[in-house]
């Protein structure tokens, strides 16, 4: 038995099922969220490219901060057009961000701001951002968010909590 918060699916033990993506990079999750077909599986592979791991692809379930994939999609991660591709994961790894995309969660508009106000998930309590699945620096901008979170890099002004210089 369970209840909905949006994009969520919670279960009595405090479970939550999102449809949703998830890579890692220096032992840091970023957790892709979106409606289907928004791009979140192209920019896990651009993310996959760029030198993160997969966590998973299509459903990923959090249990106290930690992502993990759903058993039965483990190691699969769809390439829309050619099938599902079966590859090494990591499990589970503790999340630091939350990538919104297509403006699709928690109410972010359609059009990313130039400059954005600091924003946290309202389930997750982690720092949280809009972007673009299909720009093409989006994999990049997502891999500098990360940084941000872990401290090697600091924003001079910007949309993530935390130290700027």
């Amino acid at each position: 038995m369970g209840f909905r918060i949006g994009a969520l699916g919670v279960d009595v033990q405090g479970l939550l099922r999102l449809h949703g993506s998830c890579a890692v990079r220096s032992g840091v999750g970023v957790l892709l969220l979106g409606q289907p077909g928004c791009g979140k599986s192209d920019l896990l592979l651009r993310l996959i490219d760029r030198g993160f791991d997969l966590v998973a692809d299509d459903q990923v379930l959090v249990e106290a901060g930690q992502a993990g994939p759903a058993p039965a999609l483990a190691g699969l991660i769809e390439l829309r057009g050619i099938g599902l591709l079966r590859m090494d994961h990591v499990a589970p790894v503790p999340l630091g961000l939350v990538v919104a995309l297509d403006g699709t969660v928690a109410g972010l508009a359609p059009t990313a701001e130039r400059l954005p106000e600091p924003r946290v998930h309202p389930v997750l309590g982690l720092p949280m951002l809009r972007i673009a699945p299909f720009a093409a620096s989006a994999a990049f901008r997502t891999e500098i968010a990360l940084d941000c979170v872990l401290g090697s890099r600091f924003l001079a002004v910007g949309g993530l909590p935390g130290p700027t210089t």
